[in-house]
């Protein structure tokens, strides 16, 4: 039977924009808490402050800090506020959503010379894959996950599919589902369980940063069989329906939330055949 999530505590890592913004306001408005950790500056700043001001709106006591989640000296500072904000009664789902990388290729074009460099590709790895370990260990130290918690961390098909300047993303998303597969089978005595989400393509900011992201939208819109885009609201829909449940059985997989847009073959599902497909919500993650 679904468990309510009235008066629980969820932590979301990258909660300023995309699929973190949009499953945080889900959350509170199914009554839950929110804990939320964002970097951002000037204009970003002010909207994640207006987020803020939004879910309390919903009834939710909301905690928004603005440091970078993937420093040591931000879990060390903030382990102990969480602690005190929940009562330690712990939290019920942990979303990890940090979408900062470099987005340089590996070896020289004839037009740009730029190449990934070792502080680059590490800086990726770690703010993308290898912090969600770093935050379960501490929030595990911390007795803040409890039996039936639930780790969520966002993917992408970025593991098996290849970008333009998208190599050191590929290379994190890959490690952070090996990380998910992990944690879920270390936790599982714990009641913990721990998820992958393969969100399809959804217009977010960190998507509008990838090179050649336009003609990337366009092909992904027309061969989604929905004959649309994944918005970061469908995302959002899944963490609450996991949160939801009071197992811990499902863990230690990546789960599609992509409208079978990567099973689909090419443009054969498309919908809207007289012409292009619609691009409702159009963005990217």
């Amino acid at each position: 039977m679904p468990k309510s999530l009235r008066d629980s505590w969820c932590l979301v890592l990258g909660v300023s924009s995309g699929m973190g913004r949009a499953t945080a306001l889900a959350l509170a408005e199914e009554g839950a808490h929110i804990i939320g950790v964002h970097f951002d500056h000037g204009e970003a700043a002010a909207r994640a402050k207006e987020l803020e001001g939004e879910l309390r709106a919903l009834g939710s006591r909301a905690h928004l800090f603005n440091a970078n989640a993937a420093a040591v000296r931000t879990r060390q500072q903030l382990i102990p506020e969480i602690t005190e904000l929940t009562g330690g009664a712990g939290l019920l789902t942990v979303l990890h959503s940090l979408a900062f990388g470099s987005l340089v290729p590996f070896l020289p074009r004839d037009d740009d010379k730029t190449v990934l460099t070792p502080r680059q590709m590490d800086m990726t790895l770690d703010v993308m894959a290898h912090s969600l370990v770093y935050w379960t260990q501490d929030l595990m130290a911390a007795g803040l996950l409890r039996q039936g918690a639930k780790i969520l961390a966002m993917t992408s098909a970025g593991t098996s599919q290849v970008l333009p300047s998208y190599g050191a993303v590929s290379a994190a998303k890959a490690a952070l589902e090996s990380h998910v597969r992990q944690l879920a089978c270390e936790l599982a005595p714990h009641g913990v369980s721990v998820n992958a989400l393969r969100a399809g393509v959804t217009v977010t900011p960190s998507l509008l940063r990838i090179p050649g992201h336009a003609e990337f939208v366009d092909r992904s819109a027309s061969v989604n069989p929905h004959g649309r885009l994944t918005l970061p609201e469908d995302v959002a829909d899944v963490v609450v329906m996991l949160s939801h449940a009071d197992s811990s059985w499902l863990t230690g997989n990546t789960i599609g939330v992509d409208g079978a847009e990567l099973v689909a073959a090419g443009t054969t599902w498309n919908r809207n055949r007289g012409g292009d497909a619609p691009h409702e919500g159009r963005g990217a993650h």
